[in-house]
């Protein structure tokens, strides 16, 4: 399934993209009759990943018996007619990997990691397809950095990586926007990676049955129609099964847990020299099978 959230007059709604366009499952689920079925059907990214297995097996045969309805009344609508909100509006844990594209590290002068490199940013970073992003005045390296992000679906803790990927919910094309002055002042990088909006999500969650290989997928970033990365996530150092073994065996990971899973070769700091984001400029981040991200920066209003 490809979930989505739109914005509505109560506040974001949970929406499926299908075929016939995508399904407003709040007005659905007043207006028809659910099928008979012991699973719960949510009406909320929340309660998807609060209900486990359940809940997203609820909805799919809710889903399907409003596609087959054929009806084309106000919970079915139009894509382009949306606004959309962030994938995963109110996540819990946004766990980022740094360095972890062997030819990013490259670019960047940095040795390959042996192990993964951690970092956080935190709720107020969310932002979402099509909103405008803020760059404050008190700094000037302004970067762009296309990522495979992993919604976690169930907790991990001490999970081996031939059974890690089976923890996964879904998946979701991310920009770690960074600021790279403000990452490079000291050496914990929170500063220059956890500005507001500073990491953009969605415009899908697509669920794990979509993507058989998270190893296999392209990425790709264009600035202002440019062109700036192009690879694949077979670069990786760590592969997603890894990063989630190798986390749970620390802390654990719950439901609703985000991963941020690095970015490949080709942003503004491996240019030479720098070409760095400025106000007006509009990036576009894409993952293959989980649809292209794009949002504009506009100068910091207010103090």
């Amino acid at each position: 399934m490809f979930l989505l959230t739109f914005k509505a007059e109560d506040g974001l709604r949970l929406g499926v993209k299908t075929k016939a366009g995508v399904v407003d499952v709040k007005t659905a689920l007043a207006a028809l009759s659910p099928v008979v079925t012991d699973n719960p059907i949510p009406d909320s990214i929340a309660a998807v990943l609060r209900g486990g297995q359940a809940a997203r097996q609820g909805l799919a045969d809710f889903v399907a018996q409003v596609v087959s309805s054929g009806e084309t009344a106000a919970w079915l609508l139009a894509e382009n007619s949306l606004q959309f909100g962030p994938c995963v509006p109110d996540p819990g844990k946004i766990i980022c990997i740094g360095l972890n594209y062997r030819r990013h590290a490259a670019e960047s002068g940095m040795p390959v990691p042996e192990t993964p490199v951690l970092f956080s940013k935190f709720s107020n970073t969310i932002a979402a397809p099509g909103e405008s992003i803020p760059l404050p005045a008190t700094a000037k390296k302004y970067d762009y950095e296309v990522e495979l992000g992993v919604v976690m679906g169930r907790r991990a803790r001490y999970v081996s990586e031939a059974e890690a990927l089976d923890y996964v919910f879904g998946y979701f094309a991310a920009n770690d926007v960074s600021v790279r002055d403000l990452q490079q002042r000291t050496s914990q990088w929170l500063l220059g990676k956890t500005l507001d909006k500073f990491a953009p999500i969605g415009p899908y969650l697509v669920t794990a049955d979509e993507v058989p290989d998270p190893q296999k997928l392209w990425l790709r970033s264009w600035i202002n129609g440019e062109l700036r990365q192009n690879s694949n996530t077979a670069d990786m150092v760590f592969g997603v099964a890894q990063l989630i073994s190798y986390i749970s065996q620390y802390f654990a990971l719950e439901p609703g847990d985000l991963i941020f899973t690095g970015t490949p070769e080709g942003v503004a700091m491996g240019m030479q020299p720098p070409v760095w984001l400025k106000p007006g400029d509009e990036m576009t981040m894409e993952v293959e099978k989980l649809g292209k991200l794009t949002n504009k920066l506009v100068a910091e209003s207010g103090g």
